[in-house]
């Protein structure tokens, strides 16, 4: 019973992610981080972070990927199937309604002038949301040349987003590795 009642949390907390953001994908980062970070702790900030690198280069929509990662780390197969409901469920609702009286909206102006709030909202929300992501992700001379890179690359050349963060995690690796290499050197130098 205990197992059921976590699952139903995390159903609901998912569905209200998927309820009460709009955009999508990074849109939803501060929902994220509200429900799962620091409300129910499922994960860290930085594991969040990346589960929506992984979600980027996976097929598939960012949140339900998410969904489905931070699901299964906490209640295993079950859980990434009741998260990925979660989120899934308010839009299936949504679309469904729309659907149903979309003809009668579609040339109603003041629909038209929602819809252009709706996208505004939407864009203040990315903003904060790539603010928030920079924060945690962009530290020291080396990411801040890695996030350069990556947005040169995504908004003056035709490149995959997947190529550009399988690039910068190629990177990161790298110079991971140059690192230990260097510090284990001068241990070794040290001891001689």
């Amino acid at each position: 019973m205990n197992k059921f009642k976590e699952l139903l949390k995390l159903f609901f907390a998912f569905f209200r992610i998927g309820a009460f953001t709009f955009g999508g994908g990074y849109a939803m980062l501060p929902m994220f981080e509200r429900e799962i970070v620091e409300k129910y702790k499922w994960a860290t900030m930085e594991e969040l972070m990346d589960y929506f690198a992984i979600g980027q280069c996976t097929p598939g929509v960012i949140a339900v990927n998410t969904a489905t990662f931070v699901g299964h780390k906490n209640y295993g197969t079950i859980g990434g199937i009741v998260a990925t409901l979660g989120v899934i469920t308010p839009s299936v609702i949504i679309i469904s309604l729309i659907a149903s009286v979309l003809s009668v909206v579609y040339d109603n102006p003041v629909a038209k002038h929602a819809f252009k709030g709706v996208g505004v909202a939407v864009s203040a929300i990315l903003v904060q949301a790539v603010l928030k992501i920079g924060k945690s992700g962009v530290f020291d001379w080396f990411t801040i040349i890695i996030a350069a890179a990556a947005f040169v690359i995504s908004m003056f050349f035709d490149v995959s987003t997947i190529i550009i963060v399988v690039l910068a995690g190629a990177a990161a690796i790298l110079y991971k590795s140059a690192l230990q290499r260097m510090s284990k050197n001068e241990g070794e130098d040290g001891q001689k």
